[in-house]
């Protein structure tokens, strides 16, 4: 049987409090940008889909996704 290997996102020196709401926003914006600069189908951005999923309630990306949705506000960064 196969052994399934279970990671969250790395470290990240910007983020040294245990509050991890900024460095959720953060990862998801990274994942839009990378999506904007080089498209969905990459490695690159699939790593910072990994991230923000792993680090984001699900409640917020909903959230995120309809504000994105209703004023383009990722694309503002």
């Amino acid at each position: 049987m196969a052994e399934i290997e279970i990671k969250t996102a790395p470290a990240d020196f910007r983020f040294p409090t245990t509050n991890q709401t900024r460095h959720c926003f953060t990862r998801y914006i990274e994942y839009h940008r990378c999506v904007n600069a080089k498209g969905e189908a990459t490695a690159d951005c699939e790593k910072f889909a990994k991230y923000y999923r792993s680090l984001c309630p699900a409640e917020w990306v909903s959230a995120f996704a309809v504000l994105n949705w209703h004023h383009n506000y990722i694309l503002l960064f």
